[in-house]
């Protein structure tokens, strides 16, 4: 059956579309990102600037009259919004980075505990606002859970394999009492990975798998639709007949 145009055409739109869009829409989310920074926080610091300014101005001046006090501080706004429009987003740049510390210290996570505490029982924004901080927890915050290697187990019941990810060997207690040895396995869910299930289970009763911890968290995210590629049926074969095909070519150029 031949292909029409239309068959081509939305055959490699979408391919190109797939190599394109991440490039655009990482690009787009940190151009967001730093325009709510300028919007929320820095339009705000430069208006109080040049609020502070204009009236150090207004005084220095001796200016009594208010028509042409407030023409000043009109211009004076319009010049520091057109020339010195990037302090304010300097300062709120180095003001995140300030509450990024404050948060950091003790007395700064226990305050933030109390204030997410309270947020999270408001009548709207519980619904909303845990979602979200999963989600920039996921993407902004240092993973500090370290995983030793991926491996299969048969979870949640016989039959049914999952992904998981060996956090460190079994408790001491459990050790102790059940026979062999035991590894503590994190099973990330879909599509944030950050949430799951923490069990224990028998060494023997894993398998493990050579695939590295950022393939596993990508094939967790993607719903298993991105395979690592050593792990793809048929992957094997196609590359022992590529060398094949490859050493083949070779032979024949050196007989030529």
């Amino acid at each position: 059956m031949e292909k029409t145009f239309r068959d081509d055409f939305r055959r490699f739109f979408l391919r190109g579309l797939a190599a394109v869009l991440p490039t655009v829409l990482t690009i787009a989310v940190i151009v967001w990102v730093f325009t709510l920074i300028q919007d929320y926080c820095g339009a705000y610091i430069n208006n109080a600037a040049a609020n502070f300014t204009s009236i150090i101005w207004v005084k220095m001046s001796n200016i009594t009259d208010p028509d042409k006090a407030s023409l000043i501080r009109m211009q004076v706004y319009e010049f520091w919004n057109r020339n010195l429009f990037w302090v304010g987003f300097v300062f709120a740049i180095i003001g995140v980075y300030v509450f990024g510390r404050f948060i950091a210290s003790i007395f700064g996570r226990v305050i933030w505990r109390l204030i997410e505490r309270g947020l999270i029982q408001l009548p709207i924004i519980k619904q909303i606002y845990p979602s979200i901080k999963q989600v920039t927890d996921f993407l902004l915050t240092e993973r500090k859970m370290e995983f030793s290697n991926v491996v299969a187990v048969e979870y949640p019941r016989k039959g049914i394999w999952s992904l998981g990810l060996v956090t460190n060997s079994g408790m001491r207690t459990l050790q102790e009492t059940l026979p062999g040895d035991q590894l503590t396995v994190f099973i990330p869910s879909s599509p944030t990975p950050v949430t799951g299930y923490t069990i224990t289970v028998c060494r023997d009763e894993v398998i493990d798998l050579p695939i590295s911890i950022d393939e596993a968290l990508r094939f967790t995210i993607s719903g298993g639709v991105i395979q690592p590629p050593k792990q793809r049926v048929g992957s094997t074969r196609i590359t022992e007949e590529n060398e094949a095909q490859t050493l083949v070519d070779t032979k024949d150029k050196e007989n030529a």
